[in-house]
């Protein structure tokens, strides 16, 4: 199968948040994405794009998505965080998300970063496993830690 992967442009935002829907519905969260398709245009491709987004395209449709975005660690300075990667269920399996994988680091290469990561779910053993074999440190120590947008206003406004 011939498949091209590229960096997203704004028209392809629709297809994005398509596969954004697909992973949270494949983490057992479909009701969790709220941002749109607008969002992630004017969030990634303004004066000061918060994320980079590259695509997989094959006959000319967006096939998957790999979203990430700079972070900074005060070990190892800037970093690259892999916020998604995301093949469309029917297309699994044909090196779509290896290519896309393999750009994330190469573009966190070209970027000079020390360092690339992301968050994987404990019971996602096919690819725990696959980031396993491609040289990733999968972690068992580190616990994520989120506060949403409610619990902010709480704890504020507990706090003043």
């Amino acid at each position: 199968m011939e498949f091209t992967i590229r960096k997203a442009r704004p028209e392809d935002m629709s297809a994005v948040i398509e596969l954004i829907q697909e992973l949270a519905e494949f983490e057992k969260e479909p009701e969790a994405v709220i941002i749109t398709a607008e969002d992630l245009k004017t969030d990634g491709f303004g004066e000061n794009p918060s994320f980079t987004c590259f695509v997989a395209e094959a006959a000319g449709k967006i096939e998957g998505m790999a979203l990430c975005y700079f972070r900074y660690s005060t070990w190892k300075g800037k970093t690259v965080h892999l916020e998604d990667l995301v093949v469309r269920e029917n297309m699994r399996g044909k090196g779509l998300g290896n290519a896309l994988y393999k750009r994330v680091i190469q573009f966190a290469k070209e970027e000079g970063v020390k360092r690339t990561e992301w968050v994987v779910l404990d019971w996602n053993t096919h690819a725990r496993d696959f980031y396993s074999r491609s040289g990733a440190t999968v972690f068992t120590h580190w616990c994520t830690v989120q506060m949403e947008e409610q619990a902010m206003d709480k704890f504020l406004e507990k706090t003043r």
